[in-house]
């Protein structure tokens, strides 16, 4: 025996329409002709610009859809244009369909060309033409959303585009025996946020390197970051003092945050011209990883505080012997405060990959004599820990000596 599968189908959502009419027998009009399908429309009447706007913000505090608000242009608190400036104040997502006398047609192309959806003449109007206005309106509406969120996710990613070229420079290395490699990923949701780093050689062949990480997420903190980093690299190639880099690279924070609450990590080194020591500065910032035999991290017993926290205090250096052919791993904590074990991505409850994590990985690493491949395979490896993208940006410097250059 055929059995046939029938589905049902739900009926669809009546539309919810608002007539702003303060005539009663205009109103009346109206509502008779959208009544040959009750089922498919529920009107609500109300006769001034003011219970307009009480019912649009009612509607949105409830989280109740409304589909269109049908105007009268001739209304007693508000006429023409003022009207309508009004009610798209507080029209959210409803589409605005404008209603206008016979002899006020102008005043519908105006209402039109002033962000209403469309215009109707009242004499015009019969049950189907109202009927399609109102759907049209509403189709308009949801395009001119779609294009209006296409605009702004555009408009975005330009800005990122360009935030993103200013946090992750082109580095300013003449001597051929060093190699910069970065690698920088966005966190998730693909918000731009306020890692930033450098490297520059000025003319005596002394290296500075650079990695920062600017507190929070968004274009604020990424333009702060792009700051502190230009601010940083005018220091460097005017000659001041390495001593003096990051208390005037604070006052440049302190001066350009938002709030007091905003601060910035930083990790400094200063290599020397004969590449077989530096001095290196923290700020609040964890100590570069240093690729050897077995990874290791430098030491870390000279870290200051982040800058902006205490402003004015001073920092310190730490010495560092560096074997020919060294190569450092500069990295922001985004990588290491991803979570380690199997799940759902759900941050509550893990454990942190850490410092100790980041080394195994590197050690572990098939890439660990290859330097982009290294980096991208830290990366890969750390999402793949966390059960997905890391909820913090991560960038990653790789500097490397090469001995035999010369």
């Amino acid at each position: 025996m055929d059995e046939t599968l029938v589905v049902a189908q739900a009926p669809p959502r009546a539309l919810r329409v608002l007539l702003v009419e303060d005539d009663p027998g205009d109103a009346f009009l109206v509502t008779e002709l959208l009544a040959d399908d009750p089922a498919a429309v529920v009107i609500e009447v109300v006769g001034t610009v003011a219970l307009a706007r009480r019912a649009l913000l009612e509607a949105q505090d409830s989280g109740t859809r409304l589909d269109c608000v049908l105007l009268d242009l001739g209304l007693p608190d508000a006429q023409g244009l003022d009207a309508l400036r009004a009610v798209l104040e507080v029209a959210g997502r409803a589409a605005v369909l404008c209603l206008t006398g016979h002899a006020d047609e102008h005043r519908g192309v105006a209402a039109a060309a002033a962000g209403a959806q469309d215009y109707l003449a009242k004499n015009q109007v019969d049950g189907p033409l109202l009927w399609r206005a109102i759907r049209y309106a509403i189709e308009r509406k949801r395009a001119d959303e779609q294009t209006r969120a296409l605009y702004l996710s555009q408009a975005r990613a330009a800005e990122n585009a360009r935030l993103e070229r200013g946090l992750l420079p082109h580095p300013e290395v003449s001597d051929p025996s060093i190699r910069v490699t970065p690698r920088y990923r966005p966190g998730r949701e693909a918000v731009l946020g306020g890692d930033f780093y450098d490297v520059v050689e000025t003319d005596d062949g002394t290296l500075y390197l650079l990695i920062g990480d600017v507190a929070g997420h968004g274009p604020d903190e990424a333009a702060l970051g792009v700051c502190l980093r230009i601010a940083w690299r005018t220091l460097v190639l005017s000659g001041r003092a390495s001593d003096s880099l990051l208390p005037v690279l604070e006052d440049v924070l302190v001066r350009e945050r938002r709030s007091d609450e905003v601060f910035a990590t930083v990790c400094m080194l200063v290599v020397d011209p004969d590449r077989r020591s530096a001095r290196m500065f923290l700020a609040g910032h964890p100590a570069p990883l240093l690729l050897a035999g077995v990874p290791e991290q430098l030491p870390d017993e000279m870290v200051g505080p982040a800058l902006g926290v205490l402003p004015g205090v001073v920092w310190g250096s730490r010495p560092v012997t560096l074997e020919p052919g060294w190569r450092l791993v500069l990295f922001t904590d985004g990588i290491v405060e991803g979570h380690v074990d199997e799940g759902s991505g759900r941050d509550s409850g893990r454990d942190r990959l850490g410092v100790p994590g980041l080394l195994t990985l590197a050690q572990a690493s098939p890439s660990y004599a290859r330097s982009g491949e290294l980096l991208d395979d830290l990366i890969a490896k750390a999402r793949a820990l966390h059960g997905g993208d890391l909820s913090d940006d991560v960038a990653l410097v790789l500097v490397e000596h090469a001995a035999e250059a010369g």
